[in-house]
C-alpha cells in the first residue's frame, strides 16, 4: 500500500476538519479501515465524517451494536465497530459484503476481519505523537489516491 496522505491532528477540531475533507471526496465503494488503539480518535473521525452530511444527527459509537447506518444525500454510510467480534466470519451476519460495494464504509478495528479486509480499502493508521495524533492514509488504487491527494489542498 502506498502512503498518500499524512496529517498531524493537534486537537479534536483538527480531526473533525480532516474527516470533513475526506467525507467531501467520498464515493460509493470507499472503505476506510481504522487501525489504532483505544482513544486515538477513530470514533471522533467517524462521527465528523457522518455529520458532514447529516449535521444534526447523533452519531454514537457502534461498540455494542457493531453497526450504525446513515442515509447521506448521495450514499449510505455504514459505520462498523468490530472490537467485540469473536470470529472474522461474523462480518457476513452484519451485511458487510453488500455494504462494501453499495455504500461508504467506516470500519473501526478492521484487524478483527482477518483476511476479509477489501484490497481496495483505505488504511488509516493513527499513532500518538508528542504534539497530538498522526493520521496516515494508505491505498493501492490510483483513483483513490488521486481523489484524496493533498497536493495543493488545505484543510
Amino acid at each position: 500500500m502506498k502512503l498518500f496522505y499524512s496529517y498531524l491532528s493537534k486537537k479534536e477540531d483538527d480531526t473533525v476538519s480532516l474527516a470533513q475533507y475526506f467525507a467531501k471526496r467520498a464515493k460509493i465503494g470507499d472503505v476506510f479501515a481504522f487501525y489504532a488503539t483505544l482513544g486515538m480518535g477513530k470514533s471522533v473521525f467517524c462521527r465528523a465524517f457522518v455529520q458532514t452530511f447529516l449535521p444534526q444527527t447523533e452519531v454514537p459509537s457502534p461498540t455494542f451494536t457493531l453497526l450504525q447506518t446513515y442515509d447521506a444525500p448521495d450514499f449510505e454510510i455504514y459505520h462498523y465497530d468490530l472490537y467485540r467480534l469473536n470470529n472474522p466470519d461474523e462480518i457476513f451476519e452484519l451485511g458487510m459484503e453488500e455494504a462494501i460495494y453499495q455504500s461508504v464504509c467506516l470500519i473501526e478495528w478492521p484487524e478483527k476481519m482477518g483476511g476479509y479486509i477489501p484490497k481496495k480499502s483505505i488504511r488509516v493508521e493513527i499513532t500518538p505523537q508528542k504534539e497530538g495524533r498522526l493520521f496516515q492514509f494508505y491505498a493501492n488504487e490510483e483513483e483513490i489516491i488521486k481523489r484524496y491527494s493533498q497536493e495543493g489542498e488545505e484543510l
